[in-house]
């Protein structure tokens, strides 16, 4: 009798649980994210548009990819600085002495006085005080330290492949990631590899998320060029330019045979490679990629409610 009891209590017991079990085998599972952030110099800022929309909704990317400003943005955002936080960091480098480099592109007559300076290098400028700069704001040092899974894209000069950088120094891969060919030196990579800017291989590097995240999202910062018929361009903007020019014809192409999820244009058309001090500017006319960011995110974390046949 005893037995009988016992196994009655427990069928009704299920039978009482089975409705409370099925609601929750139909609560949808978040969506994966991966989040491509672009090379496109001083424009790349744009990045900080996108990422206070997830700072805004309290989500954050499952994984992070990046190449040239793409991973300097990325890196420090996966370290655990917020949106704000890095838009004070760039507010402080275009107040700062290093904000030199911008003036780089407003006279040719500037970075031709520079060569001389630097004959026998391979390079105009020298990046680290501007890593050690950026280092200065997070205590994260190598990729184990990050608070987000980060990818940063190089180029290995001799052979032209793509090269992925996941381990080790932090701010070594992104100087690597960043180093434009004749801006700055290149990285050395063991005994046999030369890395440069990502950028001349894979400036959007969104393939590099799909096989493992649900929602693919790429921000493109590559723009195109504003006309200016009266006012033709200089040797930096040439030179500039036409790298930028060879980027978005990557990206076209990557599009056309697997494109993203999301894909976002966040460029402006009149900003140079390095006007950093204008990041207020540029973060401002983000805005209405940030907000198809805000609406697509929307409407993938708050999908329509079930309910039972």
């Amino acid at each position: 009798m005893t037995s009988r009891l016992i196994i009655a209590a427990l069928t009704i017991a299920t039978l009482l649980a089975a409705p409370a079990l099925q609601g929750a085998e139909k609560q949808p599972e978040r969506p994966s994210i991966g989040l491509a952030l672009g090379s496109g110099g001083a424009g790349g800022l744009a990045h900080i548009a996108i990422l206070q929309v997830f700072d805004d909704l309290d989500v954050e990317p499952d994984h992070i990819s990046g190449t040239s400003i793409g991973a300097v943005i990325g890196g420090l955002y996966a370290a655990g600085l917020s949106a704000e936080e890095i838009l004070d960091v760039f507010d402080d480098f275009g107040g700062s002495r290093m904000d030199a480099l911008s003036g780089l592109v407003e006279a040719d007559v500037q970075l031709t006085e520079l060569i001389p300076l630097r004959l026998g290098r391979n390079a105009v400028l020298d990046s680290t005080e501007f890593l050690e700069f950026l280092a200065k704001h997070t205590d994260a040092e190598t990729f184990d330290d990050l608070r987000i899974p980060l990818s940063v894209v190089a180029t290995d000069y001799w052979s032209g492949d793509t090269v992925v950088l996941a381990e080790g120094e932090l701010f070594r891969a992104i100087e690597a990631s960043m180093a434009v060919p004749g801006l700055f030196e290149p990285v050395p990579q063991g005994d046999d590899r030369l890395l440069i800017d990502g950028g001349t291989s894979n400036p959007l590097p969104w393939n590099l998320l799909q096989e493992d995240h649900d929602f693919v999202i790429a921000v493109d910062v590559s723009a195109s060029r504003k006309q200016a018929p009266n006012d033709p361009p200089g040797l930096t903007d040439l030179l500039f330019t036409t790298f930028s020019i060879m980027q978005s014809s990557q990206i076209r192409h990557m599009r056309e045979h697997d494109p993203p999820d999301l894909f976002l244009e966040a460029g402006t058309a009149d900003i140079r490679l390095l006007d950093f001090n204008r990041v207020e500017e540029i973060v401002e006319k983000a805005q209405p990629s940030a907000e198809k960011l805000r609406e697509a995110l929307e409407t993938r974390l708050d999908p329509p409610a079930q309910t039972d046949p």
